[in-house]
């Protein structure tokens, strides 16, 4: 689950960041609005949690914008302002879910997926898009458990952030600079080509999978069902 994290007071960023990489998810946090909404646009993440008072643009505006561009990520707003009117401001303005501060990070963790499973599209199990099978792999989307035949497939952390980023649209293009902040997040020291390493392991360990890893030059990398062998 990649997150895109809009929050101006850096404890609270550095808390939440740190809270949900534990939970297994890629957070990238901005801390203005006007950049909030460039980053939304550029690389649309999994789901949006949206503070409301921010510097550059007010959390409000950001996401009127970004559902005026069609942007239909779904957004958590979370803020100190926890009345009832300021709620329905939010909820009118196209916001999914309202959590108020303080709030519990368990609560937090739990609405954020509820969000990515109303929103995630019908998988292969023809149940709530939790499971997708591609080929001879299985993706269980709550557990991020990836199994071959059954039999559960090992990766590296940075090849299991890769995996995860191209199992969110499965047959669609992620691009590289996208996969790059995913499975490097914040190593402003590590190449950009590293991430052209990890592709390169992570074909080799799917050998077999019946999914093949490519790349599309210009447009990032994408999993799909390996053809079948001539006859």
């Amino acid at each position: 689950m990649h997150i895109l994290l809009v929050e101006d007071d850096p404890a609270m960023h550095t808390t939440l960041q740190r809270a949900l990489a534990r939970r297994g998810m890629q957070v990238h946090w901005v801390g203005d609005g006007l950049q909030a909404l460039a980053q939304w646009t550029a690389q649309p993440p999994d789901a949006v949690v949206l503070d409301l008072s921010l510097p550059g643009m007010d959390g409000l505006d950001v996401l009127a914008q970004a559902r005026r561009q069609g942007l239909r990520t779904p957004v958590l707003v979370l803020t100190a302002r926890g009345t009832v009117g300021d709620r329905v401001l939010g909820l009118n303005a196209g916001a999914d879910d309202y959590l108020a501060k303080p709030f519990d990070l368990d609560e937090l963790e739990a609405r954020l997926r509820a969000l990515l499973r109303r929103s995630a599209p019908a998988a292969a199990d023809g149940g709530d898009g939790q499971v997708v099978q591609l080929g001879l792999m299985r993706y269980e989307r709550d557990s991020g458990a990836i199994y071959h035949l059954g039999e559960p497939l090992e990766f590296t952390r940075r090849e299991r952030a890769l995996m995860h980023a191209l199992l969110a649209r499965p047959g669609q293009a992620v691009a590289k600079e996208r996969l790059y902040d995913l499975v490097f997040p914040g190593a402003a020291e590590v190449q950009y080509e590293a991430i052209e390493v990890v592709v390169y392991r992570l074909r080799k360990k799917l050998a077999g999978t019946g999914v093949d890893l490519v790349t599309l030059r210009g447009l990032g990398y994408l999993l799909k069902v390996a053809a079948a062998p001539a006859a």
